[in-house]
């Protein structure tokens, strides 16, 4: 049984710090830019239908280019040039936002910004699975509470500009400098020409096998049952899960103004940041299947919130819970991923699972959003509620299911 307690496996390798600054500062502009677009959105006079497909058109896109990023920078071993590409866009993204005067201006910015979130993401996590140090969980929550923090920054900062009477778009000019920090600190990061295998995980069994002494080719993979499943609920769940935009919108339709949406918001980043961390160790502890039906109940009883009539410190605290609902997944659910995949695929694994999470948000967003316009506002949430419940419950049974390596041709 491995020590978790020990100091010098715990000790943070380089590279996560590393990367963990680089999510740290590109999240703050992100997270400067992604409360207002939607209220900035309203005010250029678009209507939650429109942001909802705005949402899942470019969710849809990052989640096709997760799995073909990820498989290149298995076959590859170039992960980090990637990861560049994937967070220049970032930058380029923003700066799209300060030209635009139209919804259709945004939906351009947001496509760039996608797919570097596409290009960027699976190659970002497997070099921190690759990382030196033990325990997945930890890790992963360690970078997570770095990536929340930079949120919980990039939020304040909005806050501050906009309670200076400033307009939307000087936060927009502002967050263009974080985002260039990021990038330049992703220069320093490390990647070694082979994966080390000493490095990863290993697992006796794995459910999904590449092909012997074959040349690494992705039509090689055969997911097992469990594996299969798991994706399937993965998609299920994320049906329910649409934007944080809606989160936002609902928020300012409590009537809450724009300032004290933020903080809202501002409380969901910093909760997630405070327990990414003991919530990452934990799910090496408690293991990954309690964990995530956990973040799964928590997320249900969040949705529920949403979906009841609620008043403005009601909706302070579920963001709150929301941000702990955060914290919760973020690691276990990498975790399970890199710990069920062989060697070879473990960037194409975590790929998989962002195009299943991808194309049930794609989804969600534009059925949110049709909802929210032409039923009532209540529906979105209280569907997102019902589908976390049931993928909780599935959960808790396929994750126990005995681990069968696939055959590979």
């Amino acid at each position: 049984m491995k020590n978790h307690d020990n100091p010098r496996e715990n000790k943070a390798p380089r590279n996560i710090v590393l990367l963990g600054l680089v999510s740290m500062f590109v999240d703050m502009s992100t997270e400067m830019v992604s409360p207002i677009l939607p209220l900035f959105l309203v005010a250029l006079g678009t209507t939650p239908a429109i942001i909802g497909i705005i949402e899942g058109i470019t969710e849809g896109l990052a989640t096709v280019l997760k799995v073909f990023a990820g498989y290149i920078s298995d076959k590859t071993h170039k992960k980090k040039g990637l990861a560049m590409l994937g967070y220049s866009a970032a930058f380029f993204y923003k700066l799209g936002i300060v030209f635009s005067t139209t919804w259709v201006g945004v939906l351009i910015a947001k496509i760039v910004d996608r797919t570097g979130k596409g290009l960027r993401t699976t190659p970002r996590d497997s070099l921190i699975a690759e990382a030196g140090g033990q325990g997945l969980g930890g890790k992963f929550g360690l970078h997570k509470m770095f990536d929340m923090l930079g949120s919980a920054f990039g939020v304040l900062l909005a806050y501050i500009i906009l309670t200076q009477s400033a307009p939307y778009k000087t936060v927009f000019y502002w967050s263009l400098l974080p985002a260039a920090i990021g990038v330049l600190i992703l220069l320093f990061v490390k990647e070694n020409a082979r994966q080390d295998e000493a490095a990863l995980p290993s697992v006796e069994t794995t459910l999904i096998q590449p092909a012997p002494k074959r040349k690494l080719l992705l039509r090689d993979m055969r997911p097992g049952a469990k594996i299969r499943l798991y994706l399937i609920f993965v998609f299920i769940f994320s049906i329910g899960n649409s934007s944080n935009a809606f989160l936002l919108l609902r928020a300012q339709n409590a009537g809450i103004n724009t300032t004290n949406v933020l903080l809202c918001y501002l409380a969901y980043n910093l909760v997630a940041s405070v327990f990414s961390i003991p919530c990452g160790k934990l799910s090496d502890r408690l293991g990954r299947r309690n964990t995530i039906v956990i973040a799964y109940a928590i997320y249900a009883a969040v949705y529920l919130g949403f979906g009841l009539k609620v008043n403005a410190v009601g909706i302070g605290l579920l963001f709150a819970l929301y941000g702990l609902y955060q914290a919760f997944i973020s690691g276990a659910e990498k975790a399970l991923v890199v710990e069920i995949a062989p060697k070879d695929f473990k960037g194409t694994a975590l790929g998989l699972q962002g195009m299943a999470q991808g194309l049930g948000v794609f989804l969600s967003s534009i059925i949110a959003g049709l909802l929210w316009q032409y039923v009532d506002i209540s529906v979105p949430f209280l569907v997102g509620a019902g589908l976390a419940v049931i993928s909780a419950v599935a959960m808790l049974f396929i994750l126990r299911m005995p681990d069968k390596a696939a055959t590979a041709v």
